[in-house]
């Protein structure tokens, strides 16, 4: 099994907006070979940013990657863009192999 995550730095204020365009996205996931889960986290809000995480799981890394290179992939992206002032830069990737 295989977790992606990444994690974004919200602007203070801005939390309800980056929410609202995950909401409205159509991820495309329940179409892609591999895919398994999907949450968004959201850490304490502190005085310069919010911390959201985006958690995947995967069977496998393979099947995460393939998905990067995928149609879906692309449709899911091809809207994403958020109105500005919301990210504090770009996210931040992680990719874990679940071992235990």
């Amino acid at each position: 099994m295989y977790i992606a995550m990444n994690r974004f730095q919200i602007a203070p204020g801005r939390e309800e907006d980056f929410l609202e365009v995950w909401r409205k996205r159509d991820s495309h996931l329940s179409e892609v070979p591999g895919f398994k889960q999907f949450k968004m986290l959201q850490g304490a809000s502190q005085e310069e940013h919010t911390v959201f995480i985006s958690h995947s799981v995967w069977e496998s890394e393979a099947a995460f990657r393939a998905w990067t290179q995928s149609e879906a992939f692309r449709k899911a992206h091809a809207g994403a863009k958020s109105p500005e002032g919301i990210y504090l830069g770009p996210p931040k990737f992680e990719g874990y192999e679940v071992v235990l």
